[in-house]
């Protein structure tokens, strides 16, 4: 099942397939290791959405609700750690 990474709740995870966004944007997404194949963990989200924070290839990153709503996800379900 495909998700954005903005929909998914605490403690889900899945594997990026495609990441949208135009130029800059696009670009400092993939700067920041958010590519397609990526496998990812959502650790935490502040009460109203935004922003997220992520567990990317060995490191925490914190996203927008805006980045998030351009990573698209295959859903792996939900894991506790």
């Amino acid at each position: 099942m495909l998700k954005k990474l903005s929909q998914f709740n605490i403690g889900e995870t899945g594997q990026i397939t495609n990441v949208g966004g135009e130029g800059r944007i696009r670009r400092r997404l993939f700067d920041m290791g958010i590519t397609p194949g990526a496998d990812v963990y959502l650790r935490k989200k502040a009460p109203l959405g935004d922003p997220i924070e992520i567990t990317i290839r060995g490191y925490e990153l914190t996203l927008r609700k805006e980045e998030a709503e351009l990573v698209i996800l295959e859903w792996k379900g939900k894991v506790s750690r």
